[in-house]
């Protein structure tokens, strides 16, 4: 296999920075890795990183192309936006003229079209936690959907996330309109480096490339989900509109991620220093909290946290527009 790097490493422009190709010996599928979309999610970076370098010694066919740092000047900026004010995955397919989100959107969508599978990894950055999960859109051509069905179940992720698939401006809505399997990975957030999320992500990473038959060795997983749900209402995969802060203030949690939660349950409240008035927030369903605010100082809007009506071993689908699960 052969490394080389796309990219030269140089201090004169965030707009040139390192990235991988690693070739297998023997022809096969074109697989993408994609990490700092948002510049405040750190563990996909430093797993694609540390990645790399094993790739070079276990990829036997096939072709995987690195990009550790999507949007450069995010995390220059050390921020979700870059340093034009943009979110990366709202402003794709982007444009080569443009400012430098849009640039760099531009660059990742043309790899985009020319891969053959892509795996997007996430944090909840510093202000969200998550829960563990895999995700794709529900991509209306029934072969391209199924071949990101088999990417998520083989990441061996608990939980697997299906939704609607109209949005555009991300990195997966151009995958959509290229036909290109997509899946993206989401676990952690808040401060601090959590080194069992970049394990956890290696691993996944290291499962999917087995069951395409990439490596050199390694068996492939048994499916070991559990929890799995497609929900085709608008905007279902939107994270950031879940549970919107009622008013501003100090939100203090009172649940944890992962908890199961019932209807009307006590979810948190928000204190306002400057009022003195608190305000309790109450869960909206019931189901498994994997979102939760972890930034606490919050302005009316902010989304607090999110609850999946789920059940353990059972895949469930939401209708769109209808409310039902089947």
């Amino acid at each position: 296999m052969r490394l080389h790097a796309v990219h030269p490493i140089t201090k004169a422009s965030i707009d040139m920075k390192q990235t991988w190709q690693i070739n297998g010996d023997e022809t096969g599928p074109h697989v993408l890795l994609l990490a700092g979309v948002h510049g405040d999610e750190y563990e996909p970076m430093i797993a694609l990183v540390e990645l790399a370098d094993e790739l070079a010694r276990t990829i036997r066919r096939g072709r995987v192309t690195i990009d550790p740092l999507v949007n450069a000047g995010a995390y220059v900026k050390r921020n979700r936006l870059g340093d034009d004010g943009l979110d990366l995955a709202r402003v794709c397919p982007g444009s080569e003229t443009g400012s430098s989100s849009e640039r760099a959107a531009h660059a990742v969508s043309q790899r985009i079209r020319q891969a053959d599978a892509v795996i997007d990894l996430h944090t909840g950055g510093l202000a969200l936690e998550i829960y563990p999960l895999v995700g794709y859109m529900l991509h209306p051509d029934r072969q391209v959907l199924a071949q990101q069905q088999q990417l998520a179940v083989a990441t061996g992720m608990p939980l697997i996330w299906g939704t609607d698939h109209r949005p555009d401006g991300r990195t997966l809505s151009v995958a959509r309109d290229a036909g290109v399997p997509a899946i993206y990975l989401e676990y952690g957030g808040g401060s601090g480096f959590r080194e069992q999320v970049a394990d956890r992500y290696k691993d996944a990473v290291r499962r999917v490339l087995t069951q395409l038959d990439m490596l050199e060795s390694g068996e492939v997983a048994a499916p070991d989900w559990q929890y799995w749900l497609e929900d085709h209402r608008r905007d279902s995969g939107y994270l950031q509109v879940k549970m919107p802060a009622p008013g501003s203030g100090v939100f203090i949690s009172a649940v944890s991620i992962g908890d199961w939660v019932t209807a009307g349950q006590r979810f948190g409240r928000i204190v306002d220093p400057a009022s003195g008035q608190s305000t309790t927030v109450l869960a909206e369903e019931t189901g498994l909290v994997f979102l939760l605010r972890c930034s606490v100082q919050v302005v009316k809007g902010d989304a607090l946290g999110g609850i999946m009506p789920i059940k353990r071993n059972e895949k469930l689908i939401i209708n769109d527009g209808e409310g039902s699960i089947n």
